[in-house]
């Protein structure tokens, strides 16, 4: 059977704090590593998804509810669900450093 958890690859998180959302597989180690000896993919997600706005909302409303929270996090493969999806952002020239184990460094990278 091929490898199919590959980067850009759309998947739904399955477990955990994230769980229900969806997200993209930046970068996939099949081996593991020394930390973490299971086969794991540092993936980019949404947390929090627009919600529905009207016309007779105001500005400060409408702007509060059409934002954004992202996520990056290191998950198991057993705790990810791949879809049919690829995302075609040109995932191949991302630069991703070891800091994103280290949470100040993750927080910044949120945002």
């Amino acid at each position: 059977m091929g490898k199919f958890m590959k980067p850009g690859k759309v998947v739904m998180v399955l477990a955990g704090r994230y769980a229900g959302r969806k997200a993209v597989i930046v970068k996939n180690i099949d081996d593991g590593t020394a930390d973490r000896p299971y086969s794991h993919a540092l993936v980019a997600g949404i947390d929090r998804y627009p919600r529905k706005v009207t016309t007779t909302m105001g500005k400060k409303k409408i702007a509060k509810r059409s934002k954004i929270k992202a996520f990056v996090k290191v998950f198991n493969y057993n705790h990810l669900m791949p879809t049919r999806s690829v995302s075609q952002l040109g995932m191949d020239n991302v630069s991703v450093s070891a800091d994103v184990s280290h949470l100040t460094y993750r927080y910044r990278s949120d945002k």
